[in-house]
C-alpha cells in the first residue's frame, strides 16, 4: 500500500548528525511513510551509521556518486511515490507531530501547495540556541514576499507531489539556494500555509555560511533574473517589489564584501541604489557606511535584516 508521505533525505559527509535525523523520523506520531536517503557521495562512516535503520522497510538507502544536492533530492523524488513529499537536510531534526499536523492542515485547501512550520536553532552539539519566533509569517499567495526573502526553513516544508509534476523540480545548475528557486516556480501556482509552531530543530554554527555568503547572494541574483525574464515573473509583481528585491540582494553582497573588498560592496551598493525601490534609504545609507568605514578603517556595523541562512 502506498505511504502517505514520502520522506526524502539527501546527505554527504554528514555521518555524524544523521541518526539524529532519522530518529526524529522514526519518533512521528504517524507510522504511514517511507524515508529514502540519498548518500551524495559521503567519504565519512555514514554508510555504516545508516545499516542498522535499514531493517525498518520504510526506510531504504542509495549511494551516489557525487550528483549534488538538488540532483541528488530529485534522484529522492523519483525513488519515491506518495501524494506528499518532506525534505530534511541530514544535520536538522524534526518534532513528533511535524507531518500530522501538517497533514492536517492540507486537508480541505485542494490548492495548496507548500506547507512548513517554525524552527529552533541548535548548534553544532545539538543544544538549543536562542531564537525569535514571534513574527508573522506569510500565507496564501505569497509571492511578493518571498521574491524580498526566502523565509521559509527547507526542513520544514511538505509539498504536494503534484506541484512537482506540474511546475518541476529542483534546478540542477545551482548547488545553493536551490529551494528560493523552487519557490518562485510555485508561489505563482499554488498558496503557501504553515504550522504556527516550532517542529523542526535547525542546525547552525557548523558550516562555512561566511564563506558562502557571496556566492549565495549571486545565485539569488541568477534565480531572480531567471523568474523575471525567462519566466515572466514580474507580471506577477508590482515594480516597487521587483526593485526592492533586486537592491537588497545587492545589499547584501554589499555587506558581504565590506571587509575583505570595500572596493566591490562600494560596486553592490551603488547596484542596490539603481534599482532603488522602498528602503533606497538603507542602500544609500550602506554605500555611506562602507565608504565611512574604509577610510577610518573601522569594521562595518551590524548585518542587514534581510541576510538569512536559508537565502
Amino acid at each position: 500500500m502506498m505511504p502517505r508521505v514520502s520522506i526524502i533525505v539527501a546527505t554527504k559527509n554528514y555521518g555524524r548528525y544523521l541518526p539524529e535525523s532519522i530518529e526524529s523520523i522514526l519518533a512521528q506520531t504517524i507510522s504511514d511513510w517511507e524515508l529514502q536517503i540519498v548518500d551524495d557521495g559521503s567519504t565519512d562512516d555514514t554508510s555504516t551509521l545508516v545499516q542498522p535503520y535499514l531493517q525498518d522497510r520504510r526506510i531504504r538507502y542509495l549511494r551516489a556518486d557525487c550528483l549534488g544536492q538538488s540532483r541528488a533530492k530529485v534522484l529522492g523524488l523519483r525513488l519515491t511515490t506518495a501524494e506528499y513529499v518532506a525534505f530534511l537536510d541530514a544535520d536538522d531534526a524534526w518534532l513528533p507531530s511535524k507531518l500530522e499536523k501538517q497533514l492536517a492542515l492540507f486537508a480541505g485547501q485542494p490548492n495548496l501547495g507548500v506547507c512548513y512550520t517554525r524552527r529552533s536553532l541548535m548548534d553544532r552539539d545539538s543544544q538549543p540556541l536562542p531564537s525569535s519566533n514571534s513574527a508573522r509569517l506569510p500565507r496564501g499567495e505569497i509571492l511578493a514576499e518571498l521574491f524580498l526573502k526566502n523565509f521559509i526553513c527547507f526542513s520544514s516544508v511538505m509539498i504536494r507531489r503534484k506541484v512537482f509534476e506540474h511546475v518541476g523540480v529542483f534546478d540542477s545548475e545551482w548547488d545553493l539556494a536551490i529551494d528560493y528557486a523552487l519557490w518562485l516556480k510555485i508561489a505563482p501556482h499554488y498558496t503557501f500555509d504553515y504550522v504556527d509552531e516550532v517542529l523542526v530543530r535547525y542546525r547552525t554554527g557548523h558550516g562555512n555560511l561566511s564563506k558562502k555568503l557571496a556566492d549565495r547572494v549571486a545565485i539569488a541574483e541568477a534565480i531572480m533574473n531567471r523568474a523575471i525574464f525567462r519566466r515572466q515573473l514580474g507580471r506577477h509583481l508590482p515594480a516597487s517589489v521587483v526593485a526592492e528585491g533586486y537592491a537588497s540582494t545587492f545589499r547584501s553582497l554589499g555587506y558581504a564584501l565590506r571587509q575583505s573588498e570595500p572596493s566591490q560592496a562600494v560596486r553592490w551598493y551603488l547596484r542596490a541604489c539603481r534599482w532603488g525601490g522602498p528602503r533606497w534609504h538603507a542602500s544609500i545609507k550602506g554605500l555611506a557606511a562602507v565608504g565611512y568605514h574604509w577610510l577610518r578603517g573601522r569594521r562595518v556595523g551590524s548585518a542587514p535584516e534581510n541576510l538569512s541562512e536559508n537565502f
